[in-house]
């Protein structure tokens, strides 16, 4: 069995939402400060005995949540359109980030995002 290798990193931002066609109150705006644990895995190591380097993965997810911190999501692309729940983000998230990080060497296997420090969504893709 190959080894694997998962790096975790924690990142966060805060922000507004109106879930579209929710029966409840988070159809009315809400704001969450939201937590993002995003998992890149490796099967081998560099030269330095690396995977990636954890500061990579740092700055291309605090770029990514730096786009979404204190704005209101609903006027953002693609939730303009795309109704903004945590599993849509946390989707979208991933993307962003797999488009800014794989390679053939690493590839990022999940996202959890924390809409509180009590309801979370992990998003994959096999």
């Amino acid at each position: 069995m190959p080894a694997k290798y998962t790096l975790t990193i924690l990142t966060d931002f805060a922000s507004a939402h109106t879930l579209r066609d929710y029966p409840g109150a988070c159809s009315r705006m809400h704001g969450h400060n939201w937590k993002v644990e995003a998992e890149v895995e490796a099967s081998q190591l560099d030269e330095t005995g690396m995977a990636i380097d954890f500061r990579k993965i740092k700055e291309a997810a605090r770029e990514i949540a730096g786009r979404l911190d204190h704005r209101y999501l609903n006027e953002i692309e693609p939730f303009t359109t795309l109704n903004p729940t945590a599993e849509n983000i946390a989707a979208w998230f991933y993307q962003e980030l797999a488009a800014a990080l794989d390679s053939g060497a690493v590839r990022v296997s999940a996202v959890t995002l924390w809409e509180t420090d009590r309801a979370k969504v992990r998003y994959t893709r096999d």
